[in-house]
């Protein structure tokens, strides 16, 4: 029988450890697994973008330029990926043109090669810039690659036609391929089919399309199936040692899955099993940051990612009112359908999240943050659906500001300039256009990074010193109520203490 070939992408070295560990597994836990990752036989690996480079500078001390250097240097053989928010680049605004531009061709010079680029609201306008120099780099680094991104949500506003609409405008700018992205595991099996097909016969069998979804709500296994059956060529999944929950699905398990049928991954399962036992061993020293989240069917109501969740309940808590998280997550749906149901992923779930709690807070729109108000007056890009124009008029009256239609970067003036004369100050900064762009993602964090950097890596991860005394400690728990003889004045007193 002859088989298609599915490519696979492996997440372990960052959305895995992302959605499991918060983004704090340290460059010398990953190191080890290298050689097997690179000849295990992946499409590509994902490793850098997202949150890993906030991660790096805020909780690490590691330079992220470095990391993606050091995984260069020990994966010669593979694609290796990075997630890109389109004009938002890493941070969590708008970034004027130039500055996009010299990101994305840095980060091919250090050695990336596919730029899974999306925006937050699948506004085109917003990937216009990122996509174009993404192929500009192809001059710096031959095996550069564009993958034009759709956001996966659901509302009365989308369709399978809309998202075959979108895909059609990533091609238009260059897309070598199209990604759809399922960050809060709400794709099933049925739009997974009807989406992928829907791409294949409008816009050609040949368009390269990728699947990516996490695991959360328990279906989606299923739903990467049935995307294979409709004509995936590349599915996401993560080592099953760092997988699950609101993880993604397990590497092995789809190897497993197709077996006998006519598609194949070709992956190296002895490498696999080491990848696995790798971090199998890796993980206990993260527990302290590990999601307490196995499956959540209430996504589907409430379309809320992990990341989002516990962010608002740290907000709640913050404010003595921890016990109100199922008013927020009730507001959660209200403020989406409010702002045009953007899809909730970086930034937007953060700002529809946090504008959430607010209205259960003070009451409905009676506070706005600066960042709702910007995603109401438009300055984050146009949302599918129509925005609520009573909102829209309370954005207008609190911040002063009016309105915009056309494209947010189109407003903003050249900064480049400014971020090289800014950074060139700070203490640590080595003259290089990399810490200029550390400076520009993260202007709040960047001054401690580079003044700190020559420390070096600071893992916040257990030591194995650590591990064997939480294992000790385990063992020489008690299990069995103990006996103690208490003697007052003359009396001697038997007493039996259970532990609680």
């Amino acid at each position: 029988m002859s088989q298609r070939k599915i490519g696979v992408t492996e997440l372990v070295l960052r959305d895995g450890h992302q959605s499991l560990l918060a983004t704090r597994m340290a460059l010398e836990d990953m190191v080890d697994a290298c050689e097997d990752i690179d000849n295990a036989g992946y499409w590509s690996v994902e490793c850098w973008g997202g949150a890993t480079y906030d991660a790096c500078i805020r909780y690490l001390n590691e330079d992220p330029w470095e990391r993606l250097r050091t995984f260069r240097k020990l994966m010669p053989n593979s694609r290796l990926q990075m997630l890109l928010r389109g004009q938002n680049l890493l941070g969590y605004r708008h970034y004027q043109d130039e500055v996009v531009d010299r990101f994305v061709k840095k980060s091919a010079e250090n050695g990336m090669d596919v730029f899974r680029v999306f925006d937050a609201l699948n506004d085109p306008r917003n990937l216009e810039q990122a996509m174009k120099s993404v192929h500009d780099a192809k001059e710096i680094n031959p095996n550069v690659h564009a993958q034009g991104t759709i956001c996966y949500t659901i509302s009365p506003v989308h369709t399978v036609e809309g998202y075959v609409k979108v895909a059609g405008q990533l091609l238009d700018m260059g897309a070598d391929s199209i990604c759809l992205k399922d960050m809060a595991a709400l794709l099933q099996p049925k739009p997974a089919y009807d989406i992928v097909r829907g791409i294949k016969e409008t816009y050609g069998e040949d368009t390269m399309i990728s699947v990516h979804c996490h695991s959360t709500t328990g279906v989606t296994f299923i739903s990467l199936q049935k995307a294979i059956e409709a004509g995936a060529d590349v599915v996401d999944t993560s080592i099953s040692s760092l997988s699950l929950g609101p993880g993604h699905n397990p590497t092995e398990s789809l190897v497993a899955a197709l077996e006998g049928t006519e598609y194949t991954t070709d992956l190296d399962m002895s490498r696999l099993i080491k990848i696995r036992d790798h971090f199998k061993k890796i993980r206990p020293k993260y527990k302290q940051f590990e999601s307490a989240t196995l499956v959540d069917t209430d996504i589907f109501q409430s379309q809320i990612p992990g990341g989002m969740l516990s962010n608002m309940e740290s907000q709640l808590k913050a404010q003595g009112a921890a016990d109100r998280i199922g008013e927020v997550m009730t507001e959660v749906a209200k403020v989406k359908a409010v702002a045009g149901y953007p899809p909730l992923v970086t930034p937007s779930s953060q700002i529809v999240g946090t504008q959430a709690v607010f209205n259960v807070l003070f009451g409905p729109y009676k506070r706005l943050t600066a960042e709702f108000a910007d995603l109401m007056l438009g300055y984050y890009g146009q949302s599918l659906g129509e925005r609520d124009p009573k909102v829209v008029e309370i954005a207008e009256k609190q911040f002063n500001k009016k309105p915009i239609t056309v494209r947010p970067a189109d407003l903003l003036p050249p900064e480049w300039d400014n971020l090289v004369e800014e950074a060139s100050k700070l203490e640590g900064f080595d003259g290089s256009e990399e810490d200029v762009l550390t400076y520009a993602m993260f202007p709040n964090v960047a001054p401690t990074f580079l003044a700190n950097r020559y420390e070096g890596p600071k893992s916040v991860a257990m030591t194995e010193a650590q591990l064997e005394a939480a294992k000790n400690s385990k063992s020489n728990s008690i299990s069995g109520p103990i006996t103690y003889k208490v003697t007052m004045g003359a009396v001697e007193h038997s007493v039996k203490v259970e532990p609680a």
